[in-house]
């Protein structure tokens, strides 16, 4: 079902060269040891048919998706495909250093003060909304995490690669960190929707009117997507009276423009050219940030791997671990982690056995030379969901 591409040591291996010579712009970077499915690979071929399909590179989180790929990137040539972006629009992670203190961080007290995030936050937004030119956007789901992958995790930092850039980050050994991943929400389903209903698959040519109207939408989509990551943060500080300095935020899912002209789509990619990156491994494994390397970038697109990436469908997750743990199993990891998660299909869907090896993802990207370590994060709270009052769990 599945094949390990690569030989030897971490490269940009050339599909072409494995199997037929029409595919010669793909490239997927990945070693011996990373196994790739076999659908992902026929999903990154049959997208890099796509007219206006200039080059396309799947990344070692490279796993199948609705259709397209995840874990990839698309560059294109005079026109755009917004169903490459998909319905999470700006979908990324912030992290944050909070001025709560490791050696304080009581794990147990913490978990009972995490409640109440399902609904829209009640505070102040303006200045956010303001800073990102959304004084009109709606506030419906603004502080919400969302459902799938997405999470808010409590770290501490576990080692420190790149004293140096870790300081100019602004991380702190000494303190807990804050990552938050999420997207547009229901902004982004809604602008895929709309423009699925008028031109299903179809691409839309550079400069045209429906180019310019999605792009319009698409942008405010990773606005709204950035502000709402902040607004969880400040939700989640505000429960434990802390506040926190914002070190980075990373989009992995958009349309942009190159300037030569060229358009890049990112689905589950990390940019190379907005700094640091954050790169997470599942629930129960270590979170790596990392400085992208100028050289060589633009053989992978200018992109890195988000994350672990998936290894099990979700929906044949809880038939391979049900007999093997409980749900109350499932609410602590290996790593000593807590986990907040009161919806019993999405504690299995998420559950560390369910992604890739971090660690060999983190492998082919130094060994590709696409990365310098910085620091790496151990997990300490992860927060998915809560019933609400009334609720079933």
């Amino acid at each position: 079902m599945g094949n390990s591409y690569g030989a030897g040591e971490s490269r940009l291996t050339d599909i072409g060269a494995c199997c037929c010579a029409e595919n010669s712009k793909i490239k997927i970077i990945a070693s011996e040891n990373s196994w790739i499915e076999g659908e992902a690979v026929r999903q990154l071929e049959e997208t890099a048919k796509l007219p206006g399909i200039v080059r396309a590179v799947g990344h070692p989180d490279l796993h199948p998706g609705k259709g397209i790929p995840i874990g990839a990137s698309f560059l294109s040539d005079g026109v755009i495909y917004p169903h490459l972006v998909g319905n999470d629009i700006g979908c990324g992670m912030g992290l944050w250093r909070t001025d709560m203190s490791i050696h304080r961080f009581k794990l147990d007290k913490v978990v009972k003060k995490l409640k109440g995030y399902e609904c829209p936050y009640e505070g102040r937004v303006t200045d956010l909304l303001l800073a990102a030119g959304l004084t009109d956007e709606s506030q419906m789901s603004l502080g919400t995490i969302g459902g799938g992958n997405h999470f808010t995790e409590f770290q501490k930092v576990e080692q420190v690669f790149n004293p140096i850039a870790m300081e100019k980050l602004g991380l702190d050994a000494k303190a807990v960190h804050l990552l938050v991943h999420s997207g547009s929400r229901g902004l982004g389903q809604a602008i895929l929707r709309s423009h699925v209903d008028r031109y299903q698959a179809s691409g839309l040519h550079v400069g045209s009117n429906p180019f310019v109207d999605y792009i319009q939408r698409h942008d405010r989509a990773v606005a709204w997507a950035e502000v709402n990551r902040q607004v969880i943060a400040r939700r989640f500080l505000e429960s434990l009276s802390a506040s926190g300095e914002r070190c980075l935020d990373i989009c992995h899912n958009s349309v942009t423009p190159r300037d030569d002209g060229s358009w890049l789509h990112r689905k589950g990619a990390a940019p190379t050219d907005r700094g640091a990156v954050v790169i997470p491994g599942s629930r129960g494994a270590i979170t790596y940030v990392a400085m992208p390397v100028v050289d060589g970038a633009a053989t992978a697109l200018w992109s890195l791997a988000h994350g672990a990436g998936r290894k099990w469908k979700r929906t044949d997750v809880k038939g391979k671990l049900s007999r093997r743990y409980r749900v109350s199993d499932l609410e602590r990891t290996k790593l000593g982690g807590r986990v907040i998660c009161e919806d019993k299909a999405l504690i299995f869907e998420e559950a560390p056995e369910a992604y890739k090896d971090i660690e060999a993802v983190i492998f082919d990207l130094q060994n590709a030379g696409l990365i310098e370590l910085v620091a790496s994060m151990r997990p300490l709270i992860t927060y998915k969901t809560r019933r609400e009052p009334g609720g079933k769990r």
